[in-house]
């Protein structure tokens, strides 16, 4: 083992505390995983370097039907998947199961997609033959969030095997049990070494991201990881493919159904009790329906059955930008009050007479909590949403179409959704702007990342004599 790779977990402990998940919903314990020590780390990415040659050399079609047979054992085991991600992570075993069919469907489309992702040919000389040709390149870190696990870990998986790279698969700390059921049911219909599984926190996470013998690491999770990762690639030559946190805005203009729009914005603020990479985050309403809005959006709140948080951290933190609001002037309309019990419930919470300095509108909050500023124009409402320090995605809702065509160009962001806060086309993938990372997720374009460019230049030699 090389001098770059010789970190442990803890200069104080030789035994690392395996992770325990508590069931966010009844405050019992679903289990404890044992963390993946740093020999047997080292161990793994040995393998899927060995593996990799020969995953290479597979037949694209040969790639392409063992994704096809992971998405068919996925299918098959969707309620036990889904049951294990509703007792981690508190999400509703419907929604659970939606997204392992979800993830089902991603592998499936990346099945059909890898055997045709092509390269091109170049018109040189007439006697040389010219061509850009798609290669993988090597050993991917998948480093994958605990919102959705199965469907965006399918994603980088998905991409990652079928362009001929092999996989070390880290789901999160707090999703370990669902991690664990996916990473074996795919590793079970792919060759050995092709996909290892591995378990930790982030401390695992930054080990991987530091190693020289990684290509890719890639990653779906909070702003300050992916900077960390960012900073390690930029050491080792590893390509850095990253989601990072968003903060996205929702803009109301005038003209605008007021009952309809406070919908959109309850179900952006609040669907998976506001645990989702797009959520909305931030809400300007313009102040010609501004007081309808809001009495439609704190009633909306109020009969909102939200779901538990992931844990009581978590709790924490959105509480806390909660009550910084508050103390620094916001009114608080609905909500906002942790309440008693076991889990680590929060509710639907709507706050006003929000202030663009507060840590409510700067950071992400990824909780139920929908703070709303009132603004005078519809301008103003873009400018204040595109100042921001992340670019991942925004909706607007408007009845004008020049201002829907204002909006989404000036809006510094991967996605902007105009008229409807979720929803877009099968195989859509879009970059990440500032803070909220860089890289294609998803589509087609994800094959791209996965894989590197060579050219090559072939021409006859000259006849000896």
């Amino acid at each position: 083992m090389s001098a770059s790779n010789t970190v442990t977990l803890s200069d104080e402990r030789r035994e690392v505390e395996p992770i325990e998940i508590i069931d966010p919903g009844t405050g019992a314990t679903v289990g404890r995983v044992p963390m993946t020590e740093p020999a047997e780390l080292d161990r793994q990415v040995r393998l899927a370097n060995r593996a990799q040659p020969r995953w290479a050399r597979t037949p694209a079609a040969e790639r392409a039907a063992a994704l096809q047979a992971g998405a068919a054992l996925l299918r098959e085991r969707a309620d036990e998947l889904a049951e294990l991600n509703h007792v981690e992570t508190g999400r509703p075993t419907g929604e659970a199961e939606e997204g392992v069919l979800a993830g089902a469907a991603t592998l499936g489309q990346y099945a059909e997609l890898g055997p045709v992702h092509r390269g091109r040919t170049l018109q040189g000389d007439f006697e040389a033959t010219d061509l850009m040709v798609w290669e993988p390149r090597g050993v991917v870190v998948a480093l994958t969030p605990w919102n959705d696990p199965v469907a965006v870990s399918c994603g980088l998986l998905g991409a990652a095997l079928v362009t001929g790279n092999t996989v070390v698969y880290k789901p999160s700390e707090r999703a370990p049990h669902t991690g664990a059921l996916l990473g074996d049911l795919l590793a079970g219909v792919l060759p050995d070494g092709v996909l290892q599984t591995v378990q930790g926190d982030g401390r695992v996470g930054a080990l991987l991201a530091a190693r020289p013998d990684v290509d890719v690491v890639a990653h779906v999770g909070s702003t300050a990881t992916g900077r960390s990762i960012a900073k390690s690639v930029a050491a080792t030559g590893a390509k850095a493919l990253l989601e990072n946190g968003g903060n996205d805005a929702l803009v109301v203009d005038a003209g605008v159904d007021p009952v309809w729009a406070a919908g959109q914005a309850a179900l952006g603020a609040f669907a998976n009790s506001g645990q989702i990479c797009v959520s909305v985050e931030r809400i300007f309403v313009h102040r010609d329906v501004a007081e309808p809005f809001l009495a439609a959006l704190a009633a909306a709140a109020e009969s909102w059955n939200t779901a538990p948080l992931v844990d009581r951290r978590h709790r924490d933190q959105v509480h806390a930008q909660v009550r910084d609001a508050v103390d620094q002037g916001a009114e608080l309309l609905v909500g906002g009050a942790v309440p008693d019990g076991a889990g680590a419930h929060y509710p639907a919470t709507v706050l006003t007479h929000c202030d663009p300095a507060m840590r409510v509108m700067r950071e992400e909050t990824f909780g139920p909590v929908a703070p709303v500023r009132v603004v005078d124009t519809f301008d103003q409402g873009i400018a204040e949403a595109a100042s921001d320090d992340y670019g991942l995605a925004a909706t607007v809702l408007t009845p004008s179409m020049a201002n829907a065509q204002q909006a989404w160009r000036a809006l510094p962001v991967g996605t902007v959704k105009i008229n409807a806060v979720f929803g877009g086309a099968p195989g859509g993938a879009a970059q990440p702007r500032g803070a909220s990372g860089n890289g294609f997720g998803y589509g087609p374009e994800l094959l791209d990342e996965m894989s590197q460019m060579k050219v090559v230049h072939l021409r006859p030699a000259p006849a000896v004599g």
